[in-house]
């Protein structure tokens, strides 16, 4: 944990202090056959040089933290300060693009966390009441979305939602529009997303649930029924009760898997509409300059939302583990 986590997380937090140091600049003159004119070009010895003597850049402090392609203090600051309505602020946040990704960061992980959650319960109900015979191939056909690798996966959907694909011709005959497509409306591209998100790791809460189905008291069960209770009644107070603790470990988890949603973005080429944190540190890093400090920060940023995200759940554990210690 101290290795490779904590001293990482240390290393990525100091990196965001500093950034590239300035280039040197010199003038040179550049003759030719028509005469000769001075030109400024890159002194890359010197450059060199002080990147060798300085090698994490120059210090920032939390300079990097308050820019526009972070937190924009100075931006937010104007904005509200020019305002007609609280609408024209709004617009204006959602043109900077660490606002316009924690949005959609946001709304991806309360949408899909809750939807994750109550899907994985119902198939874990549903696959509990089967048969013996058809529990094993059912189990097996739900955990495929589980299996498939998250990339591949949404590549896959992002090719069946395609123009020529089986689900966008489909919805062209259906709505009788040839030019509908998913990919070109942002609302679109954002219900995709959180409807994949919801299928690739509604199998993880359904494994965990069906485990934690198999320890239901049956005495519990069979008096709830003597009693006149309903099977929804029973799954309300005697089986929703009894799977409180596991409903509270996937939250965690997909609190934090959530908030990082990066591989359906990737996959279905889904960064001129939707956008998230981690695709932001992705950006920094994939670019022809890499700007390891702007990752740094949008990783530290990250790390901060989801610690805050995951405060009430943990929170509410340590009162729970307490009360059943006392």
């Amino acid at each position: 944990m101290f290795l490779f986590i904590a001293l990482p997380i240390v290393s990525v937090a100091f990196q965001s202090l500093y950034i590239e140091h300035e280039q040197v600049l010199i003038e040179v003159e550049n003759c030719g056959p028509f005469g000769c004119e001075n030109e400024t070009v890159v002194d890359a010895e010197a450059s060199a040089a002080i990147r060798d003597a300085e090698p994490l850049g120059r210090f920032n402090g939390l300079g990097t933290y308050f820019d526009r392609g972070h937190l924009a203090a100075a931006e937010i600051s104007e904005a509200w300060a020019s305002r007609d309505s609280f609408g024209g602020f709004m617009s204006e946040v959602m043109n900077l693009p660490f606002y316009r990704a924690l949005v959609f960061t946001l709304t991806y992980t309360f949408v899909c966390t809750p939807l994750i959650i109550l899907l994985g319960l119902a198939i874990a109900l549903g696959v509990n009441g089967l048969p013996k015979m058809l529990k094993g191939p059912t189990i097996f056909v739900s955990l495929l979305p589980m299996i498939i690798t998250p990339l591949i996966g949404s590549l896959i959907l992002f090719w069946m939602i395609d123009a020529e694909g089986v689900i966008g011709k489909t919805l062209q005959v259906l709505f009788d529009d040839p030019k509908l497509s998913l990919k070109a409306s942002s609302t679109l591209t954002w219900i995709t997303l959180i409807v994949y998100g919801v299928w690739s790791s509604a199998p993880f809460a359904f494994v965990v649930f069906y485990a934690g189905l198999q320890t239901v008291p049956e005495d519990t069960l069979e008096a709830a029924m003597v009693d006149g209770a309903s099977r929804w009644e029973r799954v309300r107070y005697v089986v929703v009760p009894h799977l409180m603790p596991l409903v509270v470990f996937i939250t965690l988890i997909q609190l934090m898997d959530n908030f990082r949603v990066f591989e359906p973005i990737v996959g279905f080429s889904a960064s001129a509409n939707a956008t998230s944190l981690s695709y932001i540190i992705f950006a920094d890093l994939r670019g022809d300059i890499a700007r390891f400090n702007s990752a740094a920060a949008t990783s530290m940023l990250t790390i901060i939302g989801v610690s805050i995200l995951l405060t009430p759940v943990l929170i509410r554990t340590w009162r729970d583990f307490n009360r059943k210690g006392a």
